[in-house]
C-alpha cells in the first residue's frame, strides 16, 4: 500500500495583534523602565534576550495560541 505523506504548510506567526503596547503614557514609561532595567540585569548573560511588545507563541505549529 502506498501512502502519501501530507505536506506541512508554512505557518505564519504574526508579529502584531493590532493592539497598542500600552493604554497610556504612564503604562508605556513603566514598560520601557522595566525593559531597560532587565537589559542591564542580564547584560552578562548571552543566553537571555530582553524585548518588549512581542507576541509569544507557546505551542509550535499553532499560531492561534499567543500571549
Amino acid at each position: 500500500m502506498v501512502r502519501e505523506l501530507s505536506k506541512s504548510k508554512d505557518i505564519i506567526y504574526p508579529d502584531s495583534d493590532g493592539q497598542p503596547m500600552a493604554d497610556n503614557t504612564k503604562q508605556f514609561r513603566w514598560i520601557v523602565v522595566i525593559k531597560e532595567n532587565l537589559e542591564l540585569l542580564f547584560a552578562d548573560h548571552p543566553d537571555v534576550f530582553v524585548a518588549g511588545d512581542l507576541l509569544w507563541y507557546p505551542v509550535e505549529g499553532n499560531n492561534r495560541i499567543r500571549r
